[in-house]
């Protein structure tokens, strides 16, 4: 006697439909799972026997053998466990299935008792699923909120094997989950305010230029000078998400299980700051089965490298790629994953070891050696991927010992943050984009066009300074997004120059 349920597995973002297949057969007792399961599903076996006997059910005493189709997908994970579970009882007429449940979807961990429990991924499934046509899924009590984010499914929350047993036997129904409106925004008050800052207004105005086009920035300056205060505060300058931005940050937390129970939609933005000790696996993702990294899990938020040069270099240059195309691909022997990484890099660094290079009042005791091999460590196709580039000076005596100045409150700037991102959108949103920064080299030409007067500044500036092809439609599209800030349809010259004085520091050495 053999039966077949569905379940999923994700392979990065995405999710595969799964049949499991049960067959039950004359022989010895002996439990079988093929289909190329990893260790988690093949430690279903214990689980699952132990399960189906605490919920005073007969687990067959001959040949079982259990086949996760395609066999060539890998398996990962205990949310198996369940849909296994109900093949097996299905082949000995334990449960009967309607029409309806033969066509439906059953996740999720198995406890010994037969509770069940949580698992990791269930948006991607949920929303994988409803494309697919499926529209009834059977799953973990704690995980059902998450699922209820995707419209049009029949959701059967399930606190443990036994009651899936007495439901799907009609004696005892689940109620479905109830059609829930999304949660709502629930903003917080930023623990630093940059209006609250003192001093460095250069720096702050790079930082609003930043959050407004989601522009990459690096900050330089001697040690105690303020740049990961600064860093910080730009937590308070980030908009909330939007619904399809939230949905995509969601999917990735559920996925790294990292989504809290009490909240399966993220609306802020994320804030990853890794220490410069991290692996480049760590911050790019990868291992065995392609797991998403720092960079994915800062997708449409902040990416933040204190101390960048401290980043051994090759983990640096991993980066490359997923600042210029938004998305990092990872490729094994089995499969090849893509994870979407467009992310806003903001980087702080001394220059040099002891940090005092550039400071006025004190000495700096490194060695020219030391400063250039400390240098070296950014590669220059690295640096010229980041859009902004800042000193940041020693506050001067006055200046620290002065009260606050807010000639320009937070919630100020942050209005003149979102105006100029509602520019953006409505400028790109047709074409799947939100800022500035993302565009391609033909949208900058389209929407970046200068005047006569800005054509001379940047073809000065071109000759000069030995621009790159990058380098240049990056000042392009700092100098529209100084614009937007403004609420200025063209670029004008004053707004090229400044987006000019952002990229000094590398144009120097370019």
């Amino acid at each position: 006697m053999s039966s077949r349920i569905f379940s999923a597995a994700n392979i990065g973002l995405n999710s595969h439909l799964i049949e499991v297949e049960a067959d039950v057969s004359a022989g010895l007792p002996n439990f079988l799972i093929v289909g190329l399961p990893d260790a988690a599903v093949s430690e279903a076996k214990e689980r699952v026997r132990s399960a189906i006997k605490n919920a005073d059910l007969l687990f067959p005493r001959t040949k079982t053998t259990v086949n996760l189709a395609p066999a060539d997908l890998k398996k990962i994970g205990p949310s198996f466990d369940l849909p296994i579970a109900v093949a097996i009882l299905t082949t000995r007429k334990q449960i009967k299935l309607t029409e309806a449940d033969q066509r439906a979807l059953f996740i999720g961990e198995l406890s010994l008792d037969g509770s069940l429990r949580p698992v990791n991924g269930i948006l991607s499934i949920a929303e994988s699923m409803a494309k697919q046509g499926l529209k009834r899924i059977y799953l973990p009590q704690e995980n059902a909120t998450e699922a209820g984010l995707i419209n049009n499914l029949e959701i059967f929350p399930v606190n443990n094997l036994r009651q899936l047993v007495e439901h799907l036997n009609g004696h005892e129904q689940i109620n479905k989950l109830q059609p829930q409106p999304l949660p709502p925004f629930l903003p917080t008050e930023p623990r630093i305010l940059l209006s609250q800052i003192k001093g460095q207004e250069q720096v702050k105005r790079a930082l609003i230029i930043a959050a407004a086009g989601y522009h990459n920035l690096l900050m330089s300056g001697p040690p105690g000078s303020g740049k990961t205060l600064l860093a910080k505060a730009l937590t308070g300058l980030l908009p909330p998400l939007s619904l399809e931005e939230a949905l995509e940050v969601s999917k990735i937390y559920s996925l790294s299980g990292l989504l809290p129970k009490n909240q399966p939609l993220l609306y802020a933005r994320p804030f990853r700051s890794p220490h410069h000790t991290a692996s480049g696996i760590a911050l790019v993702g990868g291992g065995a089965f392609p797991k998403p990294g720092e960079i994915t899990l800062a997708h449409r938020g902040i990416l933040f490298l204190d101390e960048l040069p401290e980043f051994p270099r090759q983990v640096l240059e991993s980066l490359r790629q997923p600042l210029e195309d938004g998305l990092v691909t990872i490729s094994r022997t089995a499969t090849t994953v893509q994870f979407p990484a467009k992310f806003t890099l903001i980087a702080t660094a001394n220059p040099c070891p002891c940090g005092f290079l550039t400071d006025a009042d004190r000495q700096c005791t490194c060695s020219l050696g030391q400063i250039r091999n400390y240098q070296k460590k950014l590669s220059g196709p690295l640096l010229d991927r980041i859009d902004l580039h800042v000193e940041v000076p020693r506050l001067k005596t006055e200046e620290l010992l002065a009260n606050i100045s807010e000639s320009t409150g937070n919630q100020e700037i942050l209005i003149k943050i979102q105006t100029a991102q509602k520019i953006q959108i409505a400028r790109l949103g047709e074409r799947g984009l939100f800022y500035n920064s993302e565009m391609d080299h033909r949208l900058t030409e389209q929407f970046c066009r200068l005047d006569e007067a800005g054509q001379q500044l940047i073809k000065q500036a071109l000759v000069k300074y030995q621009l790159s092809a990058r380098g240049y439609y990056k000042i392009l599209k700092i100098s529209r997004t100084i614009a937007d800030l403004e609420a200025s349809e063209t670029i004008k010259l004053q707004h090229l120059a400044e987006a000019l004085q952002y990229r000094q520091n590398i144009l120097s050495t370019e």
